[in-house]
Parts: C-alpha cells; structure tokens; sequence
C-alpha cells in the first residue's frame, strides 16, 4: 500500500514539473530566460512560436503523465527529451541555464526519478 502511494505522489510530483516548465515558464513566459534559450539554439525569428510550442508540448506530457496511458512508452519519452534539451543547453547555452552547467546534474536527477518511477517502483505496468 505505501509503495502504491509513493508512486501516485511522484507521478503528480513528475507531472507538475512538466505542467510548471510548460505552462508558466514557456505558454505565460514568466521566465524570460527560455524563450532566450530558444532563441539562442534556434534563431530569434521563430523563437516565441517555438516556445509555445515547447511548452503545450510539455503540458501534454503532463497530462500523458497523468493519463497513465503506455506509461512506460511515456517513460521513455521524458527520460529522451530530458537527456536532449539538456545536453543541447549544456553545450550551447550554459550561460543561460538557472544553475549553469550544473542543470545537468539536477536533469540527471530528474531522468533517474522517472526511470524508478516507472521500471523500479512501478509493479502494475
């Protein structure tokens, strides 16, 4: 039963960081500094555009998420996208980053979460 609860607690935990980065740093820019980042990696012509298309990208991995549909497909996809946009910001814009180079470390975290979250902790999938 405990594991059961841990499990439903971190899959809205891992969902709200997907709706937070998507929603209100990336569709309402309340972080100015992502859309930099875009703009830095991808030009400044499309950069806003782009930007919301990140971020409704990331709000629907929330709601996959939370969906539990294909969750381990789902798992997979996260642990990608993060290990990209990751290894993308860390070579070409680390200047941007919230913590530098050290976003890396905290991405790596993240990745490690999801793969226990869904391969570890995970007995119904």
């Amino acid at each position: 039963m405990a594991n059961n609860r841990i499990h439903t607690i971190l899959t809205y935990c891992i969902a709200m960081v997907w709706m937070a980065n998507g929603l209100f740093c990336k569709v309402l820019n309340l972080v100015p500094r992502h859309e930099q980042i875009v703009a830095r990696i991808l030009g400044e012509t499309y950069a806003r555009p782009l930007t919301l298309a990140i971020g409704f990208a990331e709000i629907g991995m929330a709601i996959w998420v939370l969906s539990r549909i294909k969750p381990r497909l789902n798992a997979v996809l996260q642990m990608a996208v993060v290990a990209i946009m990751n290894t993308l910001e860390f070579f070409m814009v680390p200047d941007l980053l919230l913590w530098g180079k050290l976003n890396a470390f905290f991405a790596f975290l993240f990745v490690l979460l999801i793969y226990y979250h869904e391969f570890h902790w995970n007995k119904k999938s």
